[in-house]
């Protein structure tokens, strides 16, 4: 369950960059304006801007369709196939012709202002700063947790989730999408990321992730971050609402673990959330992925039972404890963004080292 950004430190430079690079194409999963029969087997995703009625707002120089554009790097070695994963050179299996937006317009179909701008014409210039959550008044904190609770409660309105494989949906003529909360669609995008790769029968690659272990992981979840602070913003027409952080170095135990905030622990059992916390009546989802690899199925967002969280009880020889503010010092002092085999056993990298 993600709430809260991670931690306080800086972005570097280089990370900052891929963003830049990478925020053409990735605002979204699954349009819900582009999840039907036409548009898959088209295989285009081009839906028109409301604002003049013309795809990706073409008529109002937003943008146009144009046909993706791919890397033509060669795979690494973590992932030893080719043509098995809907994940691969994304979204070209599902699409080959999407919206490419001109200036500061970005979105699915060029409808939206580039994260940094807004106005009309998305030329202002907008400043938004992230805050601690422990400098949060009362009546902020209690807006957060409110708009979080809205967020888990509202349908939403531009995307919905796949429930099968492009094979599975018979390359395009059957479609299996679901609707899904505003909430529950950045939990689903994060579980299909890195999700393990379905290879028929009952074989799975689970050595893969999509958003994690690579150069990516930074950029990637800067704008999954991004792209969640505006959806909120949408939903509750707050436009300077922006994700507290808890800066975690040096804590001893789970501060924001209390009904105040996250949620407390249970008076009598210990895994779940005490009641007095809205959130013990939350239900999480894409928790099963062994029961997913089985089947050889997605997660389709069914309701998994209720949040399990016991700060403290965690695997001390992996995590012995968050980290200290000299380590996070140390990995911000270093200078090379990625190194060599660019795997989680690369040392000395900023990437690696980070996460």
């Amino acid at each position: 369950m993600l709430m809260l950004s991670c931690c306080s430190v800086r972005m570097s430079l280089f990370a900052m960059g891929f963003l830049l690079v990478i925020l053409q194409r990735s605002t979204g999963q699954f349009p819900r304006a582009c999840a039907n029969t036409q548009s898959l087997l088209r295989k285009e995703c081009c839906p028109p801007w409301d604002g003049d009625g013309s795809p990706c707002g073409e008529l109002s120089s937003r943008g146009s369709c144009q046909n993706i554009l791919l890397s033509q790097a060669p795979l690494g070695p973590q992932f030893p196939f080719s043509g098995v994963d809907d994940r691969e050179d994304w979204p070209s299996v599902f699409y080959n012709r999407t919206c490419k937006c001109e200036g500061n317009f970005m979105g699915f179909n060029c409808g939206e202002c580039k994260f940094g701008f807004s106005g009309l014409n998305c030329t202002e210039r907008q400043l938004r700063t992230r805050r601690n959550i422990f400098q949060l008044t009362t009546s902020e904190k209690d807006k957060f947790l409110a708009y979080l609770n809205l967020a888990k409660n509202t349908p939403s309105r531009d995307y919905v989730i796949a429930t099968g494989t492009y094979t599975q949906m018979n390359n395009g003529s059957n479609p299996m999408f679901r609707n899904i909360n505003v909430y529950d669609v950045f939990v689903w995008m994060h579980y299909y990321a890195s999700r393990d790769t379905l290879l028929g029968g009952s074989n799975v690659w689970r050595d893969i992730d999509f958003a994690h272990e690579a150069p990516g992981f930074l950029p990637w979840h800067r704008v999954f971050l991004l792209m969640w602070e505006r959806e909120i913003q949408k939903i509750t027409g707050d436009e300077n609402f922006t994700i507290p952080y808890w800066d975690w170095r040096d804590a001893e135990d789970c501060v924001v673990c209390t009904d105040e905030y996250m949620g407390g622990r249970h008076p009598t059992n210990p895994n779940l959330l005490s009641p007095a916390s809205f959130f013990s009546s939350w239900q999480v989802i894409c928790t099963h992925s062994e029961e997913y690899n089985s089947q050889q199925a997605l997660c389709n967002a069914t309701s998994e039972g209720p949040i399990l969280r016991n700060p403290g009880n965690n695997d001390k020889s992996r995590t012995p404890r968050l980290p200290s503010s000299a380590e996070v010092e140390f990995c911000l002092s270093l200078t090379q963004y990625e190194s060599g085999s660019m795997d989680k056993m690369a040392n000395y990298s900023f990437r690696n080292t980070l996460e």
